[in-house]
């Protein structure tokens, strides 16, 4: 069965692109490819915690997939970091489980961010990608706040088939991120 948001996608946005960018080919039209979700544990492994499952719990909830652990590659005795410690974990997302968690990041997450204006467009890499830093992962229902010991946040990267800012901005705003600013088109776009 389908996402909502890939439905939504396959009925209303691809038509908006097609009129708002001047094309035809639906091949030719920019699409999500891949959410990736990172968080970073290095100073929770380093302050003495060896313990992350409760993390690694949270974002198995949210994601709906079981995150690995990203171990360090080489040693670096400033941040008390050893080849081998892990120091963060990530997602990556695709299909309709990419779907799915776009729509619950744009209806359901992102509105319960305290005194909530919209998201910004700096986020946009010049490359037609696009992140936000989440500072704390209860905006998220599936999170409860009383069973967590440490408050921690997350990064969220959406990857697009377009390489302009200005295109992925036009499919991001059409699939319904709450922008407060805009991009503007350039020569390049």
């Amino acid at each position: 069965m389908a996402s909502t948001l890939k439905v939504k996608y396959d009925k209303e946005v691809l038509d908006h692109l097609r009129k708002e960018l001047g094309r035809k080919n639906l091949n030719n039209l920019p699409q999500l490819e891949k959410v990736s979700i990172n968080v970073g544990i290095g100073s929770m492994v380093t302050q003495g915690n060896k313990n992350y499952s409760e993390v690694q719990e949270n974002i198995s909830a949210i994601t709906g997939q079981t995150p690995n652990v990203r171990k360090a590659r080489i040693s670096v005795s400033n941040f008390k970091l050893r080849e081998g410690m892990p120091v963060g974990l990530t997602a990556t997302l695709r299909g309709d489980k990419m779907y799915d968690f776009v729509a619950r990041l744009v209806n359901i997450a992102l509105p319960r961010v305290r005194d909530f204006r919209g998201i910004s467009v700096k986020g946009f890499d010049g490359k037609g990608n696009y992140s936000i830093g989440i500072k704390d992962v209860t905006i998220f229902p599936e999170v409860s706040p009383e069973n967590l010991a440490r408050t921690h946040g997350l990064q969220v990267n959406i990857q697009t088939s377009t390489r302009s800012d200005y295109e992925a901005y036009i499919l991001l705003k059409a699939l319904g991120f709450p922008f407060r600013d805009e991009v503007k088109k350039t020569n390049k776009s």
